[in-house]
């Protein structure tokens, strides 16, 4: 794991995380417990839907595309979770098969004044598919540890 802490980030730097592939199986399992629509349970349904078919729940998209980030390890060694997202936005429908990668960009980092151990570093997200079509952006604030003195 790359040893990084808040001061270590530059605003403009980019990180690419790995692709993971969404199956059939993922969809209806997570759909199932989570976001049982038609278009993300029933395969008759969402062939009727404005979907035509069916695609993974929107936030099983904010998951998948976490995990891809976490794995690309940015902030992994420093992390302390994080307050929220911003600007969450599904553009297009994630379908079975689907391979997802996350593409980020630091927008700016910020130490905390109250907790001088802490900040918050900003990213702007991209989650993408197999052919580069950008399915959902959003942007995140990470807390992070600042580098011991």
């Amino acid at each position: 794991m790359i040893e990084r802490y808040l001061d270590d980030f530059e605003i403009g730097e980019r990180f690419v995380g790995p692709g993971i592939t969404v199956s059939e199986a993922q969809i209806l399992d997570f759909a199932l417990m989570y976001d049982p629509q038609p278009f993300h349970i029933d395969r008759e349904a969402a062939a009727k839907s404005p979907f035509g078919g069916l695609i993974a729940s929107g936030f099983q998209t904010l998951a998948v595309g976490f995990r891809s980030f976490y794995q690309a390890g940015a902030i992994n060694h420093a992390s302390i979770g994080s307050p929220g997202l911003d600007e969450l936005r599904w553009l297009k429908p994630v379908r079975p098969g689907d391979t997802l990668h996350t593409e980020v960009e630091v927008t700016s980092l910020r130490a905390s004044k109250s907790k001088p151990d802490r900040g918050i570093l900003r990213l702007a997200w991209e989650v993408k598919n197999q052919t580069g079509e950008t399915v959902m952006t959003l942007s995140g604030m990470h807390l992070l540890r600042r580098r011991p003195e």
